[in-house]
């Protein structure tokens, strides 16, 4: 439960100058969680925002809106979110099968989709995570491993010989943002030897 994910980590967050802040609010019939992680420091970084339906499927595939539905979401998202953030996994899921869709029959283009999801990533992308990887590294005085480790835990890969194709997408998105929020300003000297 979320309740117990927190309570485990509060303390270890604040004890390394952390902590973390959470918004939630809705899209058309979605929920949104965002999370954002803090360093004393004043450095900070926050998820992409989490989607997920606000309903429950009832017999027939009706789609139910209630305020369970929306509040198991949100409780599912926070977690989850918050969890993904800190790359650390929760053991139990029972939140998230009430708040997601479940279909019986699955059709062609989901099967499509799951094969092109199983694909192994390029070796161009893989370059191009590794070249993001060294400019962020570069620009921020830390090393490579610690900027590989935190994109593993943010899209949620152990290694490059095992990131499929949309991970890599993902991985490149999100060291696009990195890039061009530690990206020296025109002018600024970075000397980080």
């Amino acid at each position: 439960p979320l309740d117990v994910v927190i309570n485990e980590i509060k303390s270890k967050l604040a004890s390394q100058g952390l902590s973390f802040l959470q918004s939630t609010g809705s899209e058309g019939e979605n929920v949104v969680i965002k999370t954002l992680i803090t360093h004393e420091s004043g450095e900070w970084m926050e998820s992409e925002p989490l989607i997920l339906p606000a309903y429950q499927v009832g017999k027939g595939g009706s789609k139910n809106y209630t305020a369970q539905g929306c509040g198991s979401a949100i409780t599912y998202g926070r977690r989850y979110s918050l969890t993904a953030m800190l790359g650390i996994s929760s053991e139990d899921d029972d939140d998230g099968n009430h708040a997601s869709e479940r279909q019986e029959n699955r059709n062609e283009t989901d099967e499509q989709q799951r094969e092109n999801t199983s694909e192994t990533a390029s070796p161009k992308q893989k370059n191009a995570i590794r070249a993001k990887i060294k400019n962020i590294s570069k620009w921020t005085g830390q090393s490579s491993e610690l900027t590989e480790e935190a994109i593993k835990n943010k899209i949620g890969f152990t290694s490059f010989t095992e990131l499929t194709k949309v991970q890599a997408s993902e991985a490149l998105n999100v060291l696009g943002k990195w890039e061009d929020s530690y990206r020296p300003k025109e002018g600024q000297d970075v000397d980080n030897s």
